[in-house]
């Protein structure tokens, strides 16, 4: 099973890059996470949310393949504990679904992409910086994988 990260916005700072590196380099061969940085879109001062959240679906719909089971995260989605977590990801793999966890841009996800999703997940009721979110998306994933592995790097 792949796991994809498909992120809007790019140039973050280095540490955010260092921390998803760090979980991403840690996940097992059978659960490889990768980042698909992805541009945003134009902004301007006329200020058109929702040309700007279609431009970036149209972008994150091009960059997922077919068959990808997709999770929106979004601070309104289902917020569960890192237990549930794990328990998603060995169903997926059980299923053979590779899965695309999809971090919108600075004015969140097009209505689209969240009603499509297999899975509407908040990691918190927090509004959280994006670059953020990357880490703690693959840190997570990173506690859930050790968890179904039997590593101690979880704790209960």
């Amino acid at each position: 099973m792949k796991l994809s990260v498909l992120a809007v916005g790019h140039r973050m700072p280095a540490w955010v890059t260092a921390g998803f590196e760090e979980y991403a380099r840690r996940m097992p061969r059978e659960m490889p996470l990768q980042l698909k940085e992805l541009k945003p879109a134009q902004r301007s001062a006329a200020g058109d949310t929702v040309r700007w959240q279609q431009t970036e679906a149209e972008r994150i719909n091009a960059a997922a393949p077919a068959g990808m089971l997709r999770v929106a995260l979004d601070e309104h989605g289902r917020s569960f504990p890192t237990r549930v977590l794990a328990e998603h990801l060995e169903r997926w793999r059980g299923g053979g679904r590779d899965v695309a966890f999809i971090i919108g841009g600075a004015d969140g996800l097009a209505p689209e992409l969240k009603t499509g999703a297999g899975l509407l997940w908040s990691l918190s009721p927090l509004t959280l910086p994006h670059g953020l979110v990357r880490v703690v998306l693959a840190e997570q994933l990173y506690r859930a994988a050790s968890l179904l592995a039997g590593h101690p790097y979880h704790r209960e």
